[in-house]
């Protein structure tokens, strides 16, 4: 069975607007979700279930089906906020989506299969997608997951500091822990990470961090859903609180369940932290179409 491509793009609509703006940077008005589309079929995977919010779900298919018509099965989950939330009662005031757990969460009714999880608005590049899709053909088991390790000095906005889940890997090659560093910038030529009472800590470039492009098997619905449960019972109240893919990839190793593989790839990630950074994100995209590594029109 061929493995699923999830992506996540639930926040899509309050970030860019409205739909209608999705941001397009391909020669022929390709948005950034179209490259992983295309990278994940020639990749072989087998199927696309699209993580929305029901209120634009007509836009979303009118955008995407056209272009895919034939070409892989596509399905839609919508994140809604009572979704898998069981006894426990939204408060009134909770406006924030839940988090990307709960987002994996949501497609549990979608994918019986192995299946890798990404964010709809980055660029993870091609070594990314066929190196995921080995695994999840390969190795993916009930307690083997796994992530896209990349270069943290290939990940880094020259127009303001990012956040990045920093991965220590063992010698197996397999994931110990992930650190959340929410202020990551260049500092006089190298690369360090704030913390909140402002004292700097310099990063190595080759330091692997995770850019939310997880492999998992079907077992991680259950344990998500036990693992937002206990979330529920201490965090509901608070409305700024989320429940992050990191948590559960986390509680996974630390409940001795399994383990996760670091794919370490070369690849060169981007995406627009920033509005500054567009421009950059279009010219990287036009330099791979110039040498080849996509058409100049993905869907022609």
């Amino acid at each position: 069975m061929q493995p699923t491509l999830l992506i996540l793009a639930a926040g899509m609509a309050s970030r860019y607007g409205s739909l209608k703006q999705i941001q397009e940077f391909g020669p022929s008005g390709e948005t950034i979700i179209d490259y992983s589309i295309y990278d994940a079929i020639r990749a072989g995977f087998g199927k696309i279930v699209f993580i929305i919010r029901e209120n634009f779900a007509e836009d979303f298919k009118t955008i995407f089906e056209p272009k895919l018509k034939g070409r892989v099965a596509t399905d839609y989950v919508f994140q809604e906020m009572d979704a898998f939330v069981g006894n426990h009662t939204v408060p009134a005031d909770r406006t924030k989506p839940w988090g990307t757990a709960h987002a994996i969460l949501c497609a549990k009714d979608a994918i019986n299969e192995p299946f890798a999880v990404i964010n709809a608005d980055d660029f993870y590049g091609a070594d990314a997608f066929v190196k995921m899709a080995a695994f999840l053909n390969g190795e993916c088991k009930a307690d083997t997951y796994s992530v896209v390790g990349y270069e943290l000095g290939k990940t880094v906005s020259e127009h303001g500091s990012v956040s990045r889940g920093v991965c220590e890997v063992n010698g197996q090659g397999n994931l110990s822990a992930i650190v959340e560093r929410t202020k990551i910038y260049t500092d006089n030529n190298q690369i360090v990470y704030e913390e909140a009472d402002g004292s700097k800590h310099p990063l190595s470039p080759a330091t692997p961090v995770s850019m939310n492009f997880w492999g998992f098997h079907p077992s991680v619905f259950n344990l998500s859903q036990d693992l937002f449960n206990e979330f529920l019972d201490k965090s509901i109240s608070n409305p700024k609180s989320e429940f992050f893919i990191p948590i559960v990839a986390d509680e996974f190793i630390r409940r001795n369940i399994g383990q996760v593989r670091v794919l370490p790839t070369s690849a060169k990630w981007f995406g627009v932290t920033y509005k500054e950074d567009a421009p950059g994100v279009q010219s990287s995209l036009s330099a791979l179409v110039k040498n080849g590594a996509y058409p100049d029109n993905l869907w022609k």
